[in-house]
């Protein structure tokens, strides 16, 4: 282990828990909503990839948070150990979900030289998905409902169309962001894949039962990306 490994490790469970504190802690003491405390901690969680491809010196060493919150996070979601993290009403662990998608995304291409793709297929489900949350649950007006399933005892989800058109901004402005940061794209060939990748996992994230668009929004934009940007990059 390197130096700069060692220092990755030390900065990024600092960021976590720091962050999960700090969030516990205006949940608590200024009763600030369990779904803007939640996807806070998604929105910064999410944006700190940047930060473990770009500190850690080994790749393997840099899954290690990230594959650790699997783990944490299924307990911390069973016994409730963080207020602010994962509401009551959750059907099912979609922060061990995103811990699982971040790990998997980021060792399917940082050991092969691209941890920017990484980090940009992760960006959609950062900013997008994080955005649409807080934008729906605070100004969404215009509903409609998802249908999950065929089956008699088929469940049913709101969304807002508000919502849906910030996941859609949030993606295209996040994922271009990426891109420009890591010289994977010119200014126009970025502006039309992160179009392609907003317009395919808008309607993704609008259709995944609860908490699995942590899943199916990150592994599409992964393949999307794969397949839009030139190997000579």
């Amino acid at each position: 282990m390197s130096a700069r490994d060692l220092l990755g490790l030390a900065l990024s469970y600092l960021f976590a828990f720091g962050l999960l504190g700090a969030m516990e802690f205006a949940q608590r003491r200024w009763s600030w909503p369990r779904h803007l405390t939640r996807k806070v901690i998604h929105l910064a969680a999410g944006t700190w990839v940047i930060g473990v491809v770009s500190i850690f010196e080994h790749w393997w060493w840099g899954l290690l948070p990230s594959a650790s919150f699997i783990v944490l996070n299924y307990l911390f979601y069973r016994r409730r150990t963080f207020q602010a993290m994962d509401p009551p009403e959750a059907a099912a662990p979609g922060t061990v979900y995103f811990a699982l998608s971040v790990t998997l995304v980021l060792a399917a291409f940082w050991p092969q030289g691209w941890p920017g793709l990484a980090v940009a297929a992760l960006m959609p489900v950062t900013w997008g998905d994080g955005l649409a949350a807080i934008v729906g649950h605070g100004w969404g007006r215009h509903r409609y409902r998802i249908v999950h399933g065929l089956s008699a005892g088929r469940e049913s989800e709101e969304r807002s169309w508000e919502g849906s058109a910030a996941m859609f901004l949030g993606s295209l402005v996040a994922t271009w962001g990426a891109l420009q940061l890591f010289g994977l794209a010119s200014l126009r060939e970025g502006a039309l894949w992160s179009l392609i990748v907003a317009l395919s996992a808008t309607p993704v994230e609008a259709i995944s039962p609860r908490g699995t668009d942590n899943l199916t929004i990150p592994f599409l934009a992964a393949l999307l990306l794969y397949l839009l940007i030139p190997a000579s990059r």
